[in-house]
């Protein structure tokens, strides 16, 4: 697949990037570079090889997914103005 300049020209601006008619041509080659590159790694044989995330094979750390309420009900209202009977206290704004 080659990209000519008017293909160039349509992708700046459906990226909304302002390019000079100048430019054009360049970025055109651009992305024939980058379009060649990906050839490049299609032809690579990747059947049977694992996905992986990172260069080195290490496990994620887990921790049980348990529901707390935090344990810190008391930490947590003493920065409140007006708090009462374990809630935040606020003023009435419906009628």
């Amino acid at each position: 697949m080659s990209i000519d300049t008017e293909t160039a020209a349509r992708v700046a601006k459906l990226a909304r990037i302002k390019v000079e008619d100048e430019a054009l041509e360049g970025l055109a080659q651009d992305f024939n570079t980058i379009l060649g590159f990906i050839e490049q790694l299609q032809e690579v044989d990747v059947e049977g090889i694992e996905p992986m995330t990172g260069v080195t094979p290490m496990r994620l750390k887990r921790r049980p997914d348990g529901v707390t309420d935090g344990g810190m009900q008391d930490k947590v209202l003493s920065n409140a103005p007006d708090a009462r009977e374990g809630f935040f206290a606020v003023p009435k704004v419906v009628e």
